[in-house]
Formats: structure tokens, C-alpha cells, sequence
């Protein structure tokens, strides 16, 4: 990670109108005052992994909401990487969307957002409270502020190529993170196919570097928010990361873009990835025969726990300076009355918040004729028993939010890996990050 990085609040000043001005106009948006008479909201998302998502997100939902509310709902679509940078240039020209969706706890736009608290009011009176993992990724705990409202988060299971992980003893794939490293190493030893756990700064690399500090018992924080990275849980960690790399891996990982693995395993390559079901379910549409050899299983349990982040945690935030408040807001608690036929649009992708949106999620998951065997991703039904908030075991707050867009925890896991650093002295260095960042915020 370069020395002279910048946090959040500190993008958030540099990045201009400018960059805001070139990124609508990139998008084919108009200024509001060009657009006829009438309401107009704005929504800019990622382009999802599932394509029949956003299929049905903007040709079916957008389309009946708008024409139910008189409303021209406008839908952009950006890539994973340009959502900070995006977010970044609209806060800072104070204009923009009215609805921004983003793949992580967005705590420190804390003051550019409206509280979702009367969002989550309605919602719950209709479908109950949410998951803890849903407060725990929006709720500041200090202030009592909602900085966001979570609809839905992805689950991180195992993908594993169950015809290489036969051949060397593990036909129904690693349930730890000892069997993936005893494992991995056999397969790349007796048949060549390494391990696809990522070492870069990159969205999956955050992810699985959290389920393998946390399994081994470390943490950047404690409940209470003080940092507690600089442990003897999080040596081993390092230890494990750095054994299973140099057995088991090849240094692509260090360079790797959030769909590298994807890509890996897909092509027959890798025998392992820490990943959301959108590399199955691209196999079924692409290339049905490997689909067939890639099965899943819960995220690898280490000495202490069974434990991974959400792969992605769905943030939609309603700007101070939104044109249309009032729309954005309706727009989310309708969009929870449809949830039933999102989780069916996204493929099984997004889970539910509020579980009794799917009631029958389990059985959904045991009867897939899209999966081969149909009940394939039965396994994603336990979930909420291994599935966390970034920010565990406390909350996701504006100090964990920048210390997770820094790459603070890759880069960590890296240097050790590659020898820079050793597992102690690269605790320290992180400790030291994470410290600053953190008294940052609480100045």
C-alpha cells in the first residue's frame, strides 16, 4: 500500500465537480433542468453480477414503480471500481443521484445522508426487524444515526472443484482452513492447480482476509471499537496466509481484480476461491460441464470460529442533497415488498435482511433445477450462523470504513506472504495504520 494514500474524507475534498461532471456525463446523464416536467429519480448502481438482476431491477421494478408514481426512474450502472470514486465526486459537488447503492458499510458519509431510521420504520412494521448483520452495516451506535439502509448482503461460501479435492481426499471439499491449506497444497502438488485466495487491494482479497483473521480469533477491533489488531491470534493468522500462499499459490494473486478469480476457476485453472455463488451460476450459463465440478461449501472453520464477512453488503444511502428525498425513501420500502422476486432475480445472490421477506429461502435453496445437484446451494440456508458485518465483532463505522477502502488488512496479509514483513513486525505496521485512522475519526 503506498505511503502517501489518502483517506475517505480527505477523496471526498480533492475529488471535484469535475470528476462528478465527467462521470454524468459519461453516464448519458442530462442536468434536471434539461428533463421535461414531472418527477425524476436518480439511481446509480453496480452492474450486478447476475445480468437477469438488473434485467428485472430496471425493466420490470423501476419500470412499474415509475408509471404507479409518476416518476421517470433513471438507473445508472457502474462497475465495482468506480463506485468510491463516484461516491466521492457527487458528495463533494453535493449533487448527483437521489438513491446510491454501495457494496460496503459507507459510514463515513455519515453527515452527506439523511437517517434511514423512518425507511427502516416502515419496513419493519411490515416485515419485522432485520438481521443484526443489516444494523450492525448501517447504524452508527454513538450518534443513533442510520447512515444507510440495507435490503439485502451476498453470503461468502467455499467454491471448490470437487473433482481435483476427490483425488486427494476431500471429496466433499475443505471444511476448514487446515483442510484447505493441507489440501490445496496436494492438488497443486500431484496435478498443478493452485489456490485462488486473493492477496490485493481488492473487494474479495478484503473479504476472505477478514474470514481468515477472524477465524484464527483476531480482529481490527474490539465490541467496544478499540484496536486490538496486534494480537497473537492475528501472528497466526499471518502464519497460516503466508504457509498456504507459498504451498498452495501463485503470485498472481498479489495482482488480482475482483473478478480474477472468478475468471480462474472458471477456467479450469484454480481448486479453490473465497467467492459469492456468481461464479456457479456463470458456470451454468457458460459452461455447464465445469459447472458440474464446482460445489460450494460454508466458509472454512479455523481454531476459534466458522466465521467470513458478507461478500457483498447492499448500502443504499439517500443524499442531504437528493432532489427527490421523499421518492427515494418510498422507493426502498417498496422495493422491500418485491424483495420475494429480487432474491429470485438475482439467482439466490442477494439474501434478505428481512428474513420473512423469503419466507421459504430454505426450500428455495434445496430445489434449484438452474444447480447441478438441485440442491446445491442448500448450504447457503445456515448462513446467518457464519456470516458477520465488516467491522466484527463491533460496528461498521466511519474509522473501519476507511481502514477497509485502504486496503489496510491485504496489505497486512501481502507483505507477509511475499517476506517483506514479518507476521509481528506486519501487526505493528497495521496496528499503527489503523490507530491513526481511528484517532483521525475520533477527532
Amino acid at each position: 500500500m503506498p505511503r502517501n494514500r489518502i483517506g475517505r474524507r480527505e477523496f471526498v475534498k480533492q475529488a471535484g465537480t469535475a470528476a462528478l461532471a465527467a462521470g454524468l456525463a459519461g453516464a448519458g446523464l442530462a442536468p434536471l433542468t434539461a428533463r421535461a416536467q414531472g418527477k425524476t429519480l436518480k439511481i446509480v448502481q453496480w452492474s450486478h453480477f447476475v445480468p437477469a438482476y438488473d434485467k428485472w431491477f430496471d425493466g420490470t421494478f423501476c419500470k412499474e414503480w415509475g408509471q404507479k408514481h409518476n416518476t421517470q426512474v433513471i438507473v445508472d450502472h457502474i462497475s465495482i471500481g468506480e463506485i468510491n470514486a463516484r461516491a466521492a465526486a457527487e458528495a463533494s459537488a453535493q449533487q448527483g443521484h437521489d438513491l446510491f447503492l454501495f457494496l460496503s458499510p459507507p459510514a463515513a458519509y455519515e453527515h452527506q445522508v439523511i437517517d434511514h431510521a423512518e425507511v427502516y420504520q416502515a419496513v419493519e412494521k411490515k416485515w419485522g426487524k432485520p438481521i443484526d448483520l443489516g444494523v450492525k452495516s448501517t447504524l452508527n451506535p454513538r450518534t443513533k444515526k442510520y447512515f444507510a439502509f440495507s435490503d439485502s448482503y451476498v453470503p461468502d461460501p467455499g467454491n471448490y472443484r470437487q473433482d481435483l479435492w476427490s483425488q486427494v481426499g476431500y471429496p466433499n471439499g475443505p471444511d476448514t482452513w487446515d483442510d484447505v491449506r493441507k489440501g490445496a497444497k496436494a492438488i497443486k502438488e500431484k496435478l498443478g492447480n493452485p489456490c485462488g485466495i486473493g492477496l490485493s487491494q481488492e473487494l474479495d482479497t478484503n473479504m476472505a482476509m477478514r474470514a481468515i483473521l477472524w477465524s484464527f480469533g483476531g480482529a481490527e477491533q474490539d465490541p467496544d471499537g478499540r484496536v486490538v489488531i496486534n494480537s497473537p491470534q492475528t501472528i497466526e493468522a499471518l502464519k497460516f496466509m503466508r504457509a498456504l500462499h507459498k504451498e498452495a499459490q501463485t503470485n498472481e494473486v498479489f495482482t488480482w481484480d475482483p473478478s480474477s478469480n472468478n475468471r480462474g476457476i472458471l477456467a479450469g485453472k484454480l481448486s479453490f476461491v473465497q467467492n459469492a455463488i456468481s461464479v456457479t451460476r456463470t458456470a451454468e450459463k457458460e459452461n455447464p460441464e465445469m459447472s458440474r465440478k464446482i460445489q460450494i461449501v460454508p466458509t472454512a472453520k479455523g481454531p476459534v470460529r466458522r466465521i467470513a464477512a458478507e461478500h457483498v453488503m447492499n448500502c443504499y444511502v439517500v443524499w442531504k442533497f437528493a432532489q427527490n428525498k421523499d421518492g427515494a425513501k418510498q422507493f426502498l420500502i417498496d422495493y422491500i415488498d418485491a424483495f420475494p422476486a429480487a432474491f429470485k432475480a438475482s439467482e439466490f445472490y442477494n439474501f434478505p435482511c428481512f428474513p420473512k421477506t423469503v419466507p421459504d429461502l430454505g426450500q428455495q435453496l434445496q430445489n434449484d433445477p438452474k444447480a447441478h445437484p438441485p440442491d446445491k446451494y442448500k448450504v447457503l440456508s445456515t448462513v446467518l450462523d457464519w456470516a458477520t458485518n465488516v467491522g466484527f465483532p463491533g460496528y461498521a463505522t466511519a474509522a473501519i470504513d476507511e481502514v477497509f477502502n485502504t486496503f489496510v488488512l491485504p496489505t497486512m496479509f501481502a507483505k507477509v506472504a511475499r517476506d517483506e514483513l514479518s507476521p509481528e513486525e506486519s501487526a505493528r505496521a497495521a496496528e499503527r495504520e489503523i490507530k491513526r485512522i481511528f484517532d483521525k475519526w475520533k477527532a
